[in-house]
């Protein structure tokens, strides 16, 4: 496969954490990457992996834009897209501003949604796509703990669904990853006894089953959202 062959994935905080972890294993795997985060990780990590990168928050739309227009511009296609962002505000239920609740949806639905409107009419010239959106285990057994991530996850799950359905037969595909506790974050020592797997989950896992979602071996399952928690979420 020449250079030009190889499919291209753009990844939405791509920086650190299970961003940077998920861009690995697809440089690993032969994409070629371009990287959105709000710091100057992006930039580094895509120097070392030989993608290009554009700093900028999955909030604005203007940022998201940037990142596809410099991908396009770049290589001429995308292939893969990961929609992953970091955690909307906390805070007791009613006490949470509005302006709390509009941040929220900007970060986790509307972010989804202003990329698919971007990169689904290049799928569609291309023939085919994928993209994974990056949630949360507490999306459909929400805990008062992050009440706006919870809300908000569980609506790009049914806009994931709602997107598949539109565009299955046009074969671009739309799922969602479902984290448990992972090691992204530190985690209290006790966490990992909740989890009928006795331990955190790994970046690296997480990343993994991103890269099967986007190959052609999952290419009969789209509007899924697949849980990677180890077992510790309860409804069946």
């Amino acid at each position: 496969m020449s250079e030009n062959e190889k499919p291209v994935a753009l990844i939405t905080g791509g920086g650190r954490g299970m961003g940077e972890a998920i861009a690995r294993e697809l440089a690993a795997n032969g994409y070629r990457l371009a990287l959105m985060s709000p710091s100057e990780s992006c930039e580094k990590l895509a120097a070392e992996l030989g993608g290009v990168a554009s700093r900028g928050v999955a909030e604005k739309a203007e940022d998201i834009k940037a990142i596809f227009d410099l991908t396009m511009k770049t290589y001429g296609r995308i292939d893969a897209v990961v929609n992953h962002t970091g955690h909307p505000p906390k805070g007791d239920l009613l006490d949470i501003s509005d302006e709390n609740w509009t941040l929220g949806s900007d970060m986790m639905v509307l972010s989804v949604v202003r990329m698919a409107r971007l990169v689904t009419p290049v799928m569609l010239k291309q023939g085919k796509g994928a993209f994974v959106n990056i949630t949360t285990f507490a999306a459909y057994e929400p805990s008062l703990v992050f009440p706006v991530s919870c809300a908000y996850r569980a609506a790009a799950g049914a806009f994931t669904k709602l997107y598949s359905d539109r565009y299955a037969a046009d074969n671009i595909r739309m799922n969602c990853i479902l984290p448990g506790y992972i090691d992204s974050l530190n985690h209290k020592p006790e966490t990992a006894d909740k989890i009928p797997m006795k331990r955190i989950g790994q970046m690296s896992e997480i990343a993994k089953t991103a890269a099967f979602l986007l190959s052609d071996g999952a290419g009969y399952i789209t509007g899924q959202n697949i849980r990677v928690d180890g077992g510790v979420t309860r409804h069946v």
